[in-house]
């Protein structure tokens, strides 16, 4: 299940993979979060200035042009965007007799870390790729009765936010006090110890991570979910054993919880598709079908839209070059039309996918969109039963 701007994101990122150049002439640029927009420019500047020794007059010609365009880009911000910015340019024209250079730029969904440089036959796209694998961010706290250590996980990345040690005793020493007095001791240090994991917890995570997976080597992780030092608000998707409490711990945690996170999207994915058909078999209050979805969007009727990620169906453009008539067909894609004023032949203009033109017809009307994927029962389910478009209603 994707946002908006995740199924935007996907899609661009899709779009640009299509794209191959004659020789080694598409350029990317990753600028990383942070980083200096002056020092960008300086280099591609001297990448203009090597540029000059590539035999091959053509590609040349295309990388100078790809390399000028980039840095006139980037004299329009004055700092990097907050996740860092990647900008693709080259000649992507599909006649090697011709040129056309075009740029592409986009804000990634999550932070980038390295400045990359690259001219290639294709655009180098992986770091984009990987962000796609997930959209969400996961909370792991692994810990024993000494130590606890507190990560973050997104798509493939981990990072390491926070050990905490415990200064419980771990036995009663002879002499000096009752084995009683030591005892309280003992339990009110390992109490100091879950409450400041607790407190950690809600600091690093709260409102951040869809849920968090809480692991370990014996029964601390259980008696500390017991003592419920936590937020409530915070959601536990499941406890892992694992041997080690410290970044061992962690990548035991990440191997082990695959099918609990895959299970959380899964869930979503039902409550939205099972809500929907009880609305349209029930309440009347969700309608499904092409035309009825268009028509509650724009009289503002529809609450929300859910779209399949896989509809395959298109918006096409036509107009007619005797007497401009312009025509959108919606539906499945055909090769062409007559006019319906002169009987002239229409020439296609423009095309897109039925999903980006209901997002942009949705968004400008205030109304949320869901992508809804097909890789649960439930979404399989929605696509085949319901053409992979429907809208909750606030009225019928």
């Amino acid at each position: 299940m994707a946002t908006e701007k995740e199924y935007g994101f996907k899609k661009t990122v899709k779009k640009l993979s299509k794209y191959k150049g004659s020789g080694t002439q598409l350029i990317s640029v990753y600028v990383p979060a942070g980083y200096p927009i002056h020092e960008v420019t300086g280099k591609l500047r001297e990448e203009l200035s090597q540029s000059s020794n590539i035999k091959s007059k053509q590609t040349k010609t295309n990388v100078q042009d790809a390399l000028e365009k980039i840095i006139n880009y980037l004299k329009m911000f004055r700092k990097t965007p907050e996740n860092g910015l990647a900008v693709f340019c080259g000649n992507i024209s599909d006649d090697p007799s011709k040129s056309d250079v075009q740029l592409f730029s986009l804000e990634p969904l999550e932070r980038l870390s390295a400045s990359i440089y690259r001219c290639d036959s294709e655009f180098f796209l992986e770091p984009l790729e990987r962000m796609m694998e997930s959209k969400d961010s996961y909370g792991i706290v692994v810990m024993d009765g000494r130590e606890a250590t507190l990560a973050m996980l997104k798509g493939t990345q981990m990072d390491i936010i926070k050990t905490i040690i415990s200064h419980a005793h771990a036995k009663i020493k002879v002499g000096g006090q009752s084995a009683m007095r030591f005892q309280r001791l003992i339990e009110e240090s390992r109490e100091m110890y879950y409450k400041k994991i607790g407190e950690a917890i809600d600091s690093i995570f709260l409102g951040k991570v869809k849920g968090i997976i809480i692991g370990g080597p014996g029964p601390s992780k259980d008696f500390f979910i017991k003592a419920k030092t936590f937020n409530y608000q915070l959601n536990i998707l499941g406890v892992v054993n694992t041997g080690y409490s410290d970044s061992y711990g962690v990548r035991e945690v990440m191997a082990k919880s695959g099918n609990l996170i895959q299970h959380q999207e899964a869930i979503k994915e039902r409550e939205f598709v099972e809500r929907f058909i009880k609305k349209v078999v029930k309440e009347g209050l969700a309608t499904y079908g092409l035309n009825e979805v268009i028509q509650a969007v724009e009289k503002k009727q529809a609450s929300m839209i859910l779209v399949s990620e896989d509809l395959e169906l298109t918006v096409t453009g036509f107009k007619c070059p005797k007497c401009e008539f312009f025509k959108e067909n919606i539906g499945k894609k055909i090769d062409g039309m007559n006019c319906p004023k002169c009987n002239a032949s229409m020439i296609e203009e423009e095309e897109m996918p039925v999903v980006d033109y209901i997002i942009d017809l949705a968004m400008d009307k205030g109304i949320e969109v869901e992508v809804i994927s097909t890789k649960t029962v439930e979404g399989a389910q929605f696509l085949n039963a319901f053409g992979g478009l429907g809208a909750f209603l606030r009225y019928k």
